[in-house]
């Protein structure tokens, strides 16, 4: 990625007033189909930025996530069950939870880091999943995978 052009997010989860944001730093692996990314969290409360990594795997994964909430959303909870994922893969590098609740919540873990974990409530709009979809593509693509 050059300087002159816009950091790729695989990743955005802003209300307007607080964000999660999961940028991509390269679009080369650093190791075999691990790409490395940083977690950024703004708020009034904290401002934050956290490294990470993914692989191939985990985009299909966050995919797979994304699925998950828009059917979950769609049914009509019967039960107190809140669905909550974590992304990517919980422990190898810094991750996110997404539960699934009113707000939303995304928990940013630096877990084997500082073990740190921040927690941001997020009132998303209902097009948050069709740009998560969108920006999903865009990050495919970038990466040939």
């Amino acid at each position: 990625m050059t300087e002159d052009t816009e950091p790729l997010e695989l990743v955005r989860l802003d209300d307007g007033t607080q964000s999660v944001v999961v940028r991509v730093l390269s679009t080369q692996p650093h190791r075999p189909d691990h790409y490395d990314a940083e977690i950024v969290i703004r708020s009034d409360f904290v401002n934050a930025v956290v490294r990470t990594d993914f692989d191939a795997d985990d985009i299909g994964e966050w995919g797979d996530l994304l699925d998950a909430v828009e059917d979950d959303d769609a049914d009509i909870q019967q039960d107190d069950d809140v669905l909550a994922e974590s992304w990517p893969s919980e422990g190898r590098a810094a991750y996110l939870t997404f539960v699934a609740d009113d707000p939303y919540v995304v928990e940013v873990h630096d877990a084997p880091g500082t073990q740190i974990c921040v927690r941001v409530p997020l009132d998303l709009k209902p097009d948050w999943i069709a740009d998560s979809r969108a920006r999903l593509a865009a990050v495919r693509r970038a990466l040939g995978v």
